[in-house]
């Protein structure tokens, strides 16, 4: 498989966690403040535990990457998760979406572009 392939699908699979992660860490109603019982919460939430099983799968599929590109092209793509991120938090929690973070957005898409063309 190309390698900008598995970057992508990395990238994706990492944002696909961070909104797994967000969606579980919503529905927490504890506010309990002692560190265990967190972790005992965290760690019985499915959206969470999904988030960080994508996490994982996005890991071993970025390193596949890595096998066959320089770190100094692959890590600047890792920026698109940032994109992504934003777009399905504006999607799906109806987060804002400013025309300042846009603009940022475009920046970021626009400096991947130039990177990839390296």
């Amino acid at each position: 498989m190309p390698s900008i392939v598995l970057i992508i699908i990395s990238v994706v699979l990492s944002a696909c966690g961070q909104v797994a992660m967000k969606m579980g860490a919503s529905s927490l109603t504890s506010n309990n403040d002692m560190l265990l019982l967190k972790f005992l919460h965290y760690f019985t939430n499915l959206p969470i535990m999904v988030g960080l099983a994508l996490y994982g799968l996005s890991a071993f599929i970025w390193i596949a990457a890595l096998e066959k590109v320089q770190l100094s092209y692959a890590y600047p793509m890792a920026a698109l998760g940032y994109v992504l991120v934003a777009v399905l938090s504006f999607l799906i929690f109806n987060e804002p979406l400013s025309l300042t973070r846009i603009v940022g957005l475009a920046i970021i898409v626009v400096g991947v572009v130039v990177i990839s063309q390296s």
